[in-house]
């Protein structure tokens, strides 16, 4: 899995959707946008990935798309619609995008994993609406991170777990809550 941290403006948000589409098509890999808000750590990340790849091989998926599904499994919701406040908008966003080739995929014609996932990184910074690369997630929002994932100061004061912590058992949570 790669993790580009970047400033992005985005002018047309369909449009920035499909070229990221079209660049996980054209290099075997999933590429998904998030607003970096919404994102703990690259750990909430994995976690995601690694719950909505389970879900996809057990046949439990919500989404037809895997990058949709890891999307739900990022934010913790089976609903699309509620998921997508975590997805990037037009105009200005520190972004987070997550480029993976899926578990099942080996070396092929077009590479290896690596490779793929290296040389879609390259195609996803070239594009126009990638204003620059920047840490995104160093200092995570911790309001707004509370404030989507319910997680309140009480469950705070009463755990010495970090943040991120207490996200990822919200991602693990749904596949609870199937």
């Amino acid at each position: 899995m790669r993790v580009l941290e970047c400033r992005l403006v985005v002018d047309d948000l369909d449009a920035f959707v499909a070229d990221l589409g079209a660049i996980g098509e054209r290099h075997g890999v999933t590429v998904q946008a998030f607003d970096a808000r919404y994102v703990a750590d690259r750990s909430h990340l994995e976690r995601a990935v690694e719950l909505a790849d389970r879900s996809i091989e057990r046949g439990e998926n919500v989404a037809r798309d895997r990058a949709v599904e890891i999307l739900l499994y990022a934010a913790g919701r089976r609903q699309i619609d509620r998921a997508l406040e975590m997805g990037v908008d037009e105009g200005k966003n520190r972004a987070v995008i997550l480029i993976d080739a899926e578990p099942s995929d080996g070396a092929d014609g077009e590479g290896s994993r690596e490779n793929r996932e290296a040389a879609a990184l390259e195609a996803v910074v070239a594009l126009e609406g990638v204003v620059s690369r920047e840490t995104t997630l160093e200092r995570p929002d911790a309001e707004t991170l509370c404030a989507f994932f319910d997680v309140t100061e009480a469950e705070r004061a009463a755990t010495d777990a970090s943040l991120s912590a207490l996200v990822r058992e919200r991602v693990a949570l749904l596949e609870v809550e199937k």
